[in-house]
C-alpha cells in the first residue's frame, strides 16, 4: 500500500528546510486520543486549548500536546502533568520542565515574553526549573492528522522507550507526514525526518554533547526554512556542529529566491542564496489529500564565505593590534562512535 511517507521516500525528496517554525515550544502532557486539531480535540477542554492558541498567536511560541509512549494512551488522567517551555534560538538555549495539576494556569503564562526567550513567568506560575535529565525527542504519532504518524510514529517511540532511552513522548504535530517518523529534539529544536531508532539515538548523544546531527536534520526551528536550509548548508560545508555555533541573522529576498546570512559565533560570516523549488512529479502530501500537489522544497544554491574588508580603512595601529598571532598547530576533533 502506497502511502504519502513511501512515495516521499520512493522519490527522494529532500528533508532539508522543512521543519516547523518556532522560536519557543510550550508542550503540556494530555494523555487519551488526540482528533486532527488536537488542542481542541482530546481530553483537554476545548475550551482552554482554543484560548491558549489565541494566546500564542504571533508570539513565536508553538504548544503541542504530549503522552507517553504506549499501547493504553487512554488511561487516567494524572494528578499532576509534566509541562515543558523550551527557547531554541542560539545564545540563548534552554529547556525548563513543571508539573500542573490546572492546565488552566497556562493562560496566565506571558507568551510574548515566552517567544523573546524569557522563562520567568514559567518559572514563577508553574515553579519551573532547568531541566537537568537527558535531551526531549518529541515523536509525532497522531495517526488523525496523517496515518504514517501512527503507522511509523508510534512503533518508533515504544521501540526508543523499551530500549531505555529517557526523554521519549509521544506529540501531536510536527508538520511534514511524508517525512514520517518526525522528531523534534529539544532543547536545541532541530527536527528530523525519516528516523529510525538507531539514528535517532545517535542524534539524542550528540544533542546530550552539545552537538547537531545533519544527515536526515529538517532543519532548526528558530529560523524560517530558507533558513534552516542555508544553516544546515554551512554546517555541512564547514563541519561545524557545535549546536550554538551558527545563528542566521539576515534574510533577504521574497519567494522563491533568498539570499541568507550565517553567522558563526567566532565572527565568520556566509551568503547562502536558496531557491524554493517544486517537488515533482506532483504526490500527496499527506495522505488525507484528495488531490496531488508538488509540495516545495529549499534548494541550496551557492555558499560563499563573507570576509569582512574594513581593516585598510582603520588606523595604522589599529589594524596591528588586530593583526593575527602565530598560527598553533591544528587540533583534532575526536568524534565519538
Amino acid at each position: 500500500m502506497s502511502t504519502c511517507s513511501s512515495v516521499s521516500r520512493d522519490f527522494d525528496e529532500p528533508v532539508s528546510g522543512t521543519a516547523a517554525t518556532a522560536r519557543t515550544w510550550l508542550v503540556l502532557e494530555q494523555p487519551g486520543p488526540w482528533g486532527a486539531k488536537a488542542l481542541t480535540s482530546s481530553h483537554l477542554d476545548p475550551a482552554l486549548g482554543r484560548a491558549l492558541e489565541a494566546a500564542a498567536k504571533d508570539t513565536g511560541v508553538r504548544i503541542a500536546l504530549i503522552r507517553r509512549p504506549g499501547r493504553h494512551a487512554d488511561r487516567r488522567m494524572p494528578a499532576a502533568r509534566r509541562v515543558y517551555a523550551a527557547h531554541v534560538v542560539p545564545g540563548n538555549v534552554w529547556l525548563h520542565s513543571a508539573s500542573t495539576s490546572d492546565p488552566g494556569q497556562l493562560l496566565d503564562l506571558d507568551f510574548a515574553a515566552l517567544g523573546r526567550g524569557d522563562h520567568r513567568t514559567f518559572d514563577a506560575l508553574l515553579g519551573g526549573r532547568p531541566h537537568d535529565g537527558d535531551p526531549l525527542a518529541l515523536v509525532c504519532t497522531n495517526g488523525k492528522r496523517d496515518r504514517c504518524c501512527a503507522l511509523l510514529g508510534r512503533p518508533l517511540a515504544a521501540e526508543l522507550a523499551t530500549s531505555g532511552v529517557e526523554g521519549v513522548w509521544e506529540v501531536t504535530h510536527l508538520g511534514g507526514h511524508r517525512f514520517s517518523p518526525t522528531v523534534l529534539v529539544l532543547p536545541y529544536g532541530y527536527a528530523y525526518g525519516r528516523a529510525e531508532a538507531h539514528s535517532l539515538k545517535e542524534v539524542l548523544l550528540s544533542a546530550r554533547e552539545g552537538r547537531i546531527v545533519v544527515e536526515g536534520c529538517r532543519g532548526s526551528s528558530a529560523w524560517e526554512r530558507p533558513g534552516q536550509a542555508a544553516e544546515l548548508a554551512v554546517r555541512t560545508r564547514t563541519g561545524e556542529y557545535d549546536a550554538q555555533a551558527l545563528s542566521v541573522v539576515r534574510t533577504a529576498g521574497a519567494a522563491p529566491r533568498w539570499e541568507v546570512t550565517v553567522a558563526h559565533t567566532d565572527g565568520r560570516r556566509w551568503q547562502v542564496d536558496v531557491a524554493q523549488g517544486a517537488s515533482l512529479p506532483p504526490r500527496s502530501e499527506s495522505c488525507g489529500a484528495s488531490v496531488l500537489g508538488s509540495p516545495a522544497r529549499m534548494d541550496v544554491v551557492a555558499v560563499r564565505e563573507v570576509r569582512p574588508a574594513t581593516a585598510r580603512a582603520w588606523p595604522a595601529d589599529r589594524q596591528a593590534r588586530l593583526r593575527p598571532a602565530p598560527a598553533r598547530p591544528a587540533r583534532t576533533h575526536r568524534v565519538n562512535h
